[in-house]
């Protein structure tokens, strides 16, 4: 099976499917309010909103990186408080990460394996190691929603 292919493959069973995790970033959304997301669980903690604002922006920093863009991350890392948290704007914000799904599938799907090995100049990883790595930071921010899915 040619690399792409499996990449895809975690994209889309991380995304919506049926992952080794047994658990996917939309089936935990789709039952969180705009109200939820917003609510500050704890006194320090971000969001699972602000934490999903950070997931599609690291989604689309790291796709820009692999599509050879130079970026400097901002001082905030993409945290930010949440302005609008009325129904329409939660909902704008999930597909916000619809977008990002859809532009990573068709990227993958158009990428030669031999790209995999381009590094990136800014740290001097691979773009394998990219995808790689916003795959890992999905799973690592999916865990810190379900958990707070249970304290808001």
């Amino acid at each position: 099976m040619k690399e792409t292919r499996r990449i895809i493959s975690l994209y889309q069973k991380g995304y919506n499917g049926s992952p080794w995790i047994d658990i996917t970033l939309t089936a935990v959304l789709e039952n969180i309010t705009a109200e939820q997301a917003a609510k500050k669980a704890l006194p320090n903690g971000n969001t699972i909103w602000e934490i999903l604002n950070h997931l599609i922006a690291w989604r689309s920093n790291v796709l820009q990186r692999v599509q050879g863009k130079v970026l400097v991350t901002p001082k905030n890392n993409y945290f930010e408080p949440i302005k609008d948290t009325s129904d329409t704007a939660w909902n704008d914000t999930l597909e916000k990460l619809e977008e990002t799904q859809t532009a990573w599938l068709k990227f993958l799907s158009d990428l030669k394996e031999r790209d995999l090995e381009n590094i990136y100049p800014n740290n001097e990883m691979t773009y394998y190691e990219h995808i790689q790595g916003i795959l890992q930071h999905d799973c690592y921010h999916l865990g810190q929603i379900v958990i707070l899915t249970k304290m808001v």
